[in-house]
Order: structure tokens, then C-alpha cells, then sequence
């Protein structure tokens, strides 16, 4: 077998193990099995560009392609569907169907509503072709790079399946329950704030810039609607089975009836057991099965006859409030916390709700004892959502938010744009030195897996640490002092000491400054290169890197002007840290672009965007988000925004295509684009005609 042909063959095979895991749940290979197939199939693709495939298995972890989505106009208009709250609406509407199919009998497909963003999936001779955005119901995003990284949605179909050459299928985007918990954990680990739900979540991420994100948060997706000039089916119900057996994540529960009251048991039963799904449903959607009389009912002019949205009515319980109670994050963040007595909410025991901040506290005008509506609804985190004032007691008082932090006695500061409260003593508050601590031995910061929180707590009890550096001064005797834990101990301090290697980027995002998570570490250590020009930049310096806001410069400025961290910084450079680029990403290769503002904008084939931007460094150049006046060129690769060409024209700003930038910087071409490249679009070459560079697509 070739190369080539073992390329296809692992694609075929990788595409078969996906379907297994994430639809059916019946994986016959194990994780690393499949990581060695994986890494077997990404090295082949590496020595053969030339085979390059969108919707190779590969794809599924993403690039770090930014990209301007593009409006696409649907084929067939999204409608949404009327919505309904109680039996009697159902009953009118089922009598309304019945009265336009003039007493035809009919059945109606029950299925579950998920809670997630609607995406239209098009696919061609089984190939994934596009993927969009309900948007409007007319016009969408372009979100098919994103949407590749979704496991649960099939890149190419089995062949001999029976589907048609050209159809298109619809469903919901989905984080589960699982992603959404450890999402909002990290999220707060570096100060910002969580998610309000898992609709909001898988919303925000479809939409990110970066589809490396999107794969790293594990969205999920259920289709619910096929559609197409060539497809054959009867019923709704039947063609979704059919879109099952060809290797589409449908509802399991979907289920046919043909009478008002097996509509009823339905939503009777779901509205029970929806708690036991793995993703959030806020809902049952009933639709005429028939596509015939589907067609003989039509549409009004916002939403189809034939189909109804039932909505589950979030589940309100009423109990007393106990105390409010305040937690201090990492980064000094104040949550007060509802302390109530127990009820059971959506098949939990609830006896704790946040309240986010002083102004939601204020904004029910709370009062001790007071007794509080509690829902659950689509947010995982109970919350407060009214108060009975009739069982207020006369005498209650109003609920102040403190003044001062709960740990540490330090008064609290409010930030001006912010809705939180924050303990400033971050050197002497025992729940931030620990919460820092934490997450400095992080995995994905500097990896100090030998280490955890209870082991954190234990030694900061002890007295042995009180900040990051102080890890790196532990012995084993230390860490086994009571001569029970020599093989542990050794552990750790071998950990602790491989950490001495953790790439520069890591460090910074390890340091655990507010607000500041991995990609924007990522940013600040490939900007600024190293710790030194890092904390010397100043706020105006710091805004003139991609992605940083003012927010994020004050925090980092401040970090690095605090007494206590500049010494922390100080040790771990001398404790040997990486403290800078490692020198092959440093290396200067030549000045061609010396004195040039390069803007990169569109979608790239040979690298990704962080080489482009490492490459314009190497030779000289600098690197700036927007277009001005000042602007050399831009770098343009495909699917460039509107809005970026069209200023490019107005200012006269010219535009320079991936392989003239890279003939550029081999100089064999001159230092500046031609003046035929200055139409507004980049310039397109064949094939043959591209720079024969060897690098990796993954």
C-alpha cells in the first residue's frame, strides 16, 4: 500500500471509530488506539500537502485560522416554530390540523426541543460541504470550519447508503452538560465570567475566531430536519431513520402518535426524564409526520402550520433564606452566595444559590429571612429569580454587602466598569495565595501533576509555601515529614522540577495574572518575546497586540508593579523558569520587512496564522490588527472580510497573497507587492504556481 492510499484508508477507518464513539457510544477501539491512528494519519497528510482534505478526520482539532464569518443565504428559509406553554394551546392547534386536512387521520412525530443554536448542514455526494447559522432565517454565518471540529457530525458518509447526491440537514449545536461544567470552572479560574448556561456557551463558541477553541470544548449536535429536492420520504419520523442509519446523531426519544392524548404522556414523561440527558432541553416539538399533508397544511408568514414548539415551564420552588454568605476567588473576586433551606428542585436537593453581585442582590431588594423563588430552568446553578414581600417579616432588614473581605479582613474594592467586588491584599488572602498556587501547578500551566489542591492546602498550613516560587524550594524530607511518603515525595519534586521546562507562553499563563487565560498568554509571550519586555510595557504598548483590551493591559501592568509579584518574578527567574521564546523562535532570518505594519486578514492553506505572524517577525516586520494609513500591506489569504477590503481600497493600502508573501521573504521577489495587486482582492495563483515550502496542514 502507498502513502497515499494508506492516507485514504486511515481517513476511512478514523471517520468510522468517530462514528462509533460520539453517535453510536460503541467505540471497538481504545483512546490510544485511535491517538496512534491519529498521529499516523496527521504525519502522512505533513509529507503530502498535496492530498489535502477539508473534512480529512483530521480537522477535528481545529486551526487558529482567524477568520470574518461570511452571510450565506439559506436555500430554504429557517423558520422558527410558534410556541406553547400548556395542553389547552396544544389541543387548539392539534384541532387546527385536524381542520386543514379536513378530518384526515394523521400522526404527529414527538421529539425532543434542545437548548442549543440551530445550524443547517449541506452535504454533497456524502462530503460536508457547509455549515450554517440560522442568523435571520434568511442568511447565515459560515461557520463550516468551526463545525468540522464537532465530532458527533459526520465529515463524509459511509458509501452504498442510499442518500441522496445533494440534500441538506438541520439540528442544534449543543454544549453538553459535561464541557459546559468544566468550561465555567476554567473561566473562573482566570477571573472572567462563566457561562449563564450551556445555550449561551455553545453559542459563544461556534461563533470563536479560533476553531482550536471550539474543538477543545467538546460541542455535541442533534439533527432533527431533513430536506432536499432528492430526498425520498414519506414521513418526517421516517426520514430521520433513514438519516440515523446514514450516520446522523438524531433524538432517541423521538417517538410517533396519533392522538391528542399520546401527545400528553409524552410531554408527561420527558418532562421528568429530561434530567437524565446529557444536554439541556427546554422542550417537546410536535410535527405533522406526513410530508404530503405537511405540504397541504403550508406555512404562515413566520412558521409552519403543521409543527408546534411545546416549552417546559421552568421548575419554581419557594423556600426561606437562611444567610448570604461570601466565597473569594482566585483573582479576589467576591460571589455572595444564597444559603437557604433545603428543597428539591428538577430532581436535586438545592440549599445554595448565587447571587452574582451586589446590584442582583439589590435589584430584589433582599432581606433577611426572606422567602425566595429558586429556579433551575437552563441554567445549571439554581438562582433566585423573586421574592414573596408577603411573607417578609416587618422587622427584617435589607441585605448589605460587605465592605470587607471575609478571609482576610481587607477591604473591598470595585472596579470602575465591573460588576464585582474584589479583595485587593492578593498577597495575604489565604483563598487567592492558595487559588494561585493552584492553578500555577494547572496542567495545561505548568503541569505540576505530582501536586493538587489538598496537597496545596496542606503545605500552605504547614507554613512551606505562601506564594508560586516557594514550590521551588520544597525538599523531599519536607514533603515527607512524617517518612510515609518518600516514592510521592520524589514525585513531586522531579515534577517540580521538569516544570523548569514549560514553554515561556505557559509561564505567563501560569502566573495566574487576572483575566489573562492561555491564548492571550500565548499572544503577550510571542509579542513581547521575553519576561523583561513584558513587564516593562506600558498599557499603550500592550493594546497594540491582537486581542488585548485596555481591561486585560491595566491588569497586566498592575501584576508586574505590585511589590510581592515583582520579587515572585525575580525567583522564578532564578530558579531557572523559562523566561523568554526559545531561540528558534526568537532567530531573526532576515530584514526584508524591516520597518513595515503588516495586517493579516482571511483564511491561509500553507500556515496557520501564528507562523505568518512569527514569520514577520523573523524578517523584521511588525505585526498590527487594524488597517490605517499606516499600514504597509495587508497579508491576504481567502474569505477576507468586506469591510477589511474595502477600507484597503479607500486607503490605497495594498494586498499581498500567501505565496507572494512567501516569495517575498525568500527574496526572489522584490520587498513590495506590484502595483497590479491593489484592486481590493488577493491575488489567486495555480497549484503549480505556489512556493514549494514543506510544512504541516494540522
Amino acid at each position: 500500500m502507498t502513502e497515499i492510499e494508506r492516507i485514504h484508508a486511515l481517513r476511512q477507518q478514523l471517520h468510522e471509530h468517530n462514528h462509533r464513539y460520539y453517535v453510536l457510544n460503541n467505540p471497538i477501539i481504545s483512546d490510544q488506539e485511535f491517538d496512534f491512528l491519529m498521529h499516523e494519519l496527521q504525519d502522512l497528510e505533513a509529507k503530502h500537502p498535496e492530498e489535502f482534505d477539508p473534512n480529512s478526520p483530521s480537522v477535528r482539532v481545529g486551526s487558529d485560522i482567524t477568520k470574518e464569518f461570511r452571510q450565506v443565504e439559506h436555500r430554504y428559509p429557517m423558520l422558527s416554530l410558534a410556541n406553547t406553554y400548556n395542553e389547552q394551546d396544544i389541543e387548539e392547534w392539534y384541532n387546527q390540523v385536524k381542520r386543514g386536512l379536513e378530518g384526515e387521520d394523521f400522526e404527529v412525530c414527538c421529539e425532543m426541543k434542545y437548548d442549543g443554536l440551530s445550524i443547517s448542514l449541506t452535504y454533497e455526494k456524502g462530503r460536508l460541504v457547509q455549515a450554517v447559522t440560522r442568523g435571520d432565517g434568511v442568511r447565515g454565518d459560515d461557520v463550516t470550519a468551526n463545525v468540522r471540529t464537532i465530532r458527533s457530525i459526520p465529515l463524509v458518509l459511509q458509501p452504498d447508503l442510499g442518500y441522496p447526491d445533494n440534500f441538506e440537514i438541520r439540528g442544534e449545536i449543543l454544549m453538553p452538560w459535561k464541557s459546559f461544567n468544566r468550561l465555567n470552572e476554567e473561566r473562573e479560574d482566570i477571573g472572567e465570567q462563566p457561562f449563564a448556561n450551556p445555550r449561551n456557551a455553545a453559542s459563544g463558541t461556534l461563533k470563536s475566531q479560533d476553531s482550536r477553541v471550539v474543538a477543545e470544548r467538546e460541542l455535541d449536535a442533534y439533527l432533527y430536519y431533513l430536506l432536499g429536492d432528492e430526498v425520498d420520504v414519506e414521513g418526517h419520523y421516517e426520514g430521520l431513520e433513514k438519516a440515523r442509519a446514514w450516520g446522523f446523531k438524531t433524538s432517541e426519544g423521538m417517538k410517533k402518535v396519533s392522538t391528542l392524548q399520546g401527545i400528553y404522556d409524552y410531554i408527561a414523561y420527558w418532562d421528568k426524564e429530561r434530567y437524565n440527558l446529557p444536554v439541556a432541553t427546554d422542550g417537546i416539538v410536535l410535527k405533522v409526520n406526513s410530508i404530503r399533508q405537511q405540504r397541504s397544511l403550508g406555512f404562515t408568514a413566520k412558521s409552519p402550520r403543521w409543527a408546534i414548539a411545546y416549552k417546559f415551564k421552568a421548575e419554581r420552588v419557594c423556600t426561606r433564606l437562611l444567610e448570604v454568605t461570601y466565597q473569594v476567588g482566585r483573582t479576589g473576586a467576591i460571589t455572595p452566595v444564597a444559603n437557604m433551606e433545603t428543597v428539591q428542585l428538577a430532581g436535586t436537593k438545592v440549599r445554595r444559590a448565587t447571587l452574582n453581585n451586589e446590584d442582583f442582590i439589590r435589584s430584589f431588594d433582599l432581606h433577611e429571612g426572606d422567602y425566595v423563588y429558586v429556579e433551575k430552568g437552563g441554567e445549571i446553578i439554581p438562582k433566585i429569580v423573586g421574592v414573596d414581600e408577603s411573607k417578609r417579616d416587618a422587622n427584617a432588614k435589607p441585605i448589605e454587602f460587605i465592605t470587607h473581605c471575609p478571609e482576610c479582613g481587607a477591604e473591598l474594592k470595585r472596579i470602575e466598569g465591573e460588576a464585582a467586588h474584589y479583595c485587593p491584599n492578593d498577597s495575604g488572602c489565604p483563598p487567592q495565595i492558595k487559588g494561585r498556587i493552584e492553578h500555577f501547578i494547572a496542567r495545561k500551566a505548568m503541569n505540576i501533576d505530582s501536586l493538587g489542591p489538598e496537597t496545596v492546602d496542606a503545605f500552605y498550613e504547614r507554613g512551606l509555601i505562601e506564594n508560586i516560587a516557594d514550590l521551588y524550594t520544597l525538599t523531599a524530607s519536607q514533603i515527607n515529614y512524617e517518612g510515609n511518603r518518600e516514592k510521592s515525595a520524589r514525585k513531586a519534586i522531579e515534577a517540580i522540577e521538569a516544570s523548569k521546562q514549560v514553554p515561556f507562553e505557559r509561564v505567563v499563563f501560569a502566573l495566574g495574572i487576572r483575566m489573562v487565560g492561555e491564548t492571550t498568554a500565548k499572544a503577550l509571550a510571542r509579542h513581547f518575546k521575553d519576561i523583561d519586555s513584558l513587564r516593562n510595557a506600558t498599557v499603550e504598548q500592550l493594546t497594540e497586540v491582537d486581542g488585548i483590551g485596555e481591561i486585560i493591559a491595566v491588569n497586566v501592568v498592575e501584576y508586574f508593579r505590585h511589590p510581592k509579584n515583582k520579587e515572585i518574578v525575580d525567583r522564578l527567574i532564578s530558579y531557572g523558569l523559562q523566561m523568554s521564546l526559545s531561540a528558534e523562535q526568537q532567530q531573526s532570518i532576515g530584514t526584508e520587512l524591516e520597518g513595515k505594519s503588516i495586517v493579516i486578514s482571511g483564511v491561509f492553506a500553507r500556515h496557520s496564522r501564528d507562523e505568518y505572524k512569527l514569520m514577520i517577525e523573523q524578517h523584521g516586520g511588525k505585526n498590527v490588527s487594524s488597517i490605517s494609513s499606516k499600514t504597509s500591506f495587508i497579508l491576504a489569504g481567502d474569505n477576507m472580510g468586506p469591510s477589511k477590503l474595502q477600507k484597503a481600497e479607500k486607503l490605497g493600502v495594498k494586498l499581498v497573497s500567501e505565496d507572494e508573501f512567501l516569495e517575498m521573504i525568500e527574496g526572489s521577489t522584490p520587498s513590495l507587492p506590484s502595483e497590479g495587486n491593489s484592486s481590493g482582492e488577493p491575488s489567486s495563483v495555480s497549484d503549480k504556481e505556489k512556493s514549494p515550502v514543506q510544512l504541516s496542514l494540522f
